[in-house]
């Protein structure tokens, strides 16, 4: 024998749950040709639940819990120990990495190997196999990271394969494939976690990955294979792998109700409930809109405004980002309308400046450790990161907000200071972007995508302080996560112009423009502006 041969299983052709609870022996048809070992292959991730969620957690405990399959929950069992002496031996091959300013796939693999830190078997091809497809675990890694083997990440997911793999894959590895267990993945994954699953599957072994959320750890190793992919009809939040089993029970008439609201809140429907988009990302499309419009459509649901679409698990969000300069010889027509506009639910509003502060320090190091290998910040990276400041913020949020930092420095619109290059610019941009104030947190996470579009009045008389860099930041990250905008500047001045180009924005003069027209029509006696306004929205 000199191949080894696993064939995926299409989870489309079969009957997913009936076919994990097959004893291995049923499902892989082992059968040796010539000097190739073929055997049937489960590299499958169910994503989402049943519509019937304790059916859902039901089925998973009684999968894990049959004694007359050789099952393992991985995610609740792996064993984190390591030697002293494996340890020291991965910080030696670390050492000569770093000595080198990063070894190849292939020396890598040989200092392991001069380390003994792959495990051995007493069958060369099977040996061989393990060795192949750690090269080509490594081979992906360096494909997607910008530094290779000098990134941050990959120490501490070194020392993890390893550890893992004398730990886990040595013993499993023994009578492979005819007796391995079937791996069970539960929740989420760290990226060492991520990358030893991808190595389980690469090695042949049979892997079952469930996400509640409908989170795919693996995409960006796997791709979005759709014969190993099974996507469930409804999604929950991700709660602890239940340790009894579940007892109860749906009704008919509650089943039934789960079944008729699945069938009615599609993602094109436009009969939403409540927050179920809750773990999609927001985008949004900024709207050219006239003077008039703005007070028309501000009113409208986001899923009543043109363009608004639900697609590939993204809200698209149609926004206005609107500046009026100038007011109305008719002040009481100007006062009404600005009334009109400030006093919609989630609209905060700004009268003195700067109302954001500057971040103080470097933020280069996190700033490239969370670049993918294409340069673009992944959302996944900034969110694993112990410099994230949004963990308490819901995971779906966390993740459209991530999305949203990444695009916007991406895009980088704002103007560059003097000399400024645009790696400085998109610097500027992250590290402002860690820092969002908590009144503009607590709007986001009000904020029920199809429902009523969250504001940010902005008026500006140049008298309380002035418009920032710092301020401009924020708004185009706003902007770009799906936030109405409307800067009223009564003076005609510029303001927002000094930072981001006037292609980004409306621009609307309205008849007179004056410099005595102070926001008093909004503050309560005594009060500043931004202190009552706030409070009103944390109640």
């Amino acid at each position: 024998m000199s191949a080894i041969n696993p064939k995926t299983m299409d989870i489309n052709q079969h009957e997913w749950l009936s076919i994990l609870k097959q004893p291995s022996k049923l499902r892989q048809s082992y059968q040796v040709e010539g000097e190739t070992m073929h055997f049937n292959q489960i590299a499958w991730r169910i994503l989402g639940t049943n519509i019937d969620e304790d059916e859902y957690f039901e089925n998973l405990y009684e999968l894990v819990h049959d004694d007359s399959l050789n099952v393992v929950l991985l995610s609740e069992g792996l064993n984190k120990s390591i030697s002293n002496d494996m340890f020291q031996a991965v910080q030696r091959v670390l050492a000569i990495n770093a000595a080198e300013n990063g070894l190849s796939v292939n020396r890598l693999i040989a200092y392991l190997e001069g380390e003994r830190l792959i495990p051995k078997h007493t069958n060369q091809q099977i040996h061989r196999h393990i060795r192949e497809q750690i090269k080509v675990l490594f081979t992906t890694f360096i494909d997607t990271h910008k530094n290779g083997f000098l990134e941050n990440h990959f120490r501490r997911l070194l020392v993890d394969i390893v550890k893992w793999l004398h730990n886990h894959v040595h013993k499993w590895i023994e009578n492979f494939p005819m007796s391995s267990p079937l791996l069970i993945w539960y929740g989420d994954a760290t990226l060492s976690e991520r990358y030893f699953l991808y190595l389980l599957i690469l090695l042949g072994f049979d892997v079952a990955i469930f996400h509640p959320e409908g989170k795919d750890s693996l995409s960006n190793l796997l791709g979005h294979q759709s014969d190993r992919i099974k996507i469930l009809p409804s999604t929950t939040t991700l709660v602890p792998f239940p340790q009894e089993k579940p007892v109860r029970k749906s009704t008919v008439a509650h089943r039934a109700t789960k079944e008729i609201e699945k069938l009615l809140h599609t993602d094109d429907s436009l009969l939403y409930k409540p927050w179920q988009f809750r773990h999609y990302a927001s985008r949004s499309l900024t709207l050219k809109a006239t003077y008039d419009e703005l007070f028309i459509l501000h009113k409208e649901k986001a899923m009543l405004r043109p363009n608004f679409q639900v697609k590939d698990n993204s809200v698209e969000i149609p926004v206005f980002f609107i500046k009026i300069l100038g007011v109305t010889k008719n002040r009481r027509e100007y006062w009404d309308r600005i009334r009109q506009l400030t006093e919609r639910d989630l609209t905060l509003k700004i009268d003195q400046f700067p109302f954001t502060q500057s971040v103080k320090g470097n933020q280069q190091y996190h700033y490239q450790n969370a670049l993918g290998r294409d340069g673009l910040l992944e959302p996944q990276k900034m969110m694993e990161s112990n410099w994230w400041r949004y963990k308490e913020l819901p995971t779906g949020l966390q993740f459209g907000l991530a999305s949203a930092i990444s695009r916007y420095v991406e895009r980088a619109n704002i103007k560059p200071l003097a000399n400024e290059t645009k790696a400085q610019t998109q610097l500027f941009l992250f590290s402002q972007s860690m820092n969002i104030p908590n009144e503009v947190l607590r709007l986001l996470q009000q904020f029920d995508y199809p429902q009523q579009v969250p504001k940010l009045i902005i008026y500006n008389t140049e008298k309380d302080g002035e418009l920032s860099r710092t301020d401009a930041a924020l708004l185009l990250l706003l902007n770009e996560f799906g936030i109405d905008l409307v800067i009223l500047n009564p003076t005609g001045q510029n303001d927002i112009e000094l930072f981001v180009d006037e292609k980004s924005f409306d621009s609307h003069w309205l008849e007179e423009v004056t410099f005595d027209s102070e926001f008093h029509v909004l503050r309560a006696p005594g009060q500043s502006l931004i202190k009552s306004l706030f409070k009103k929205i944390i109640k």
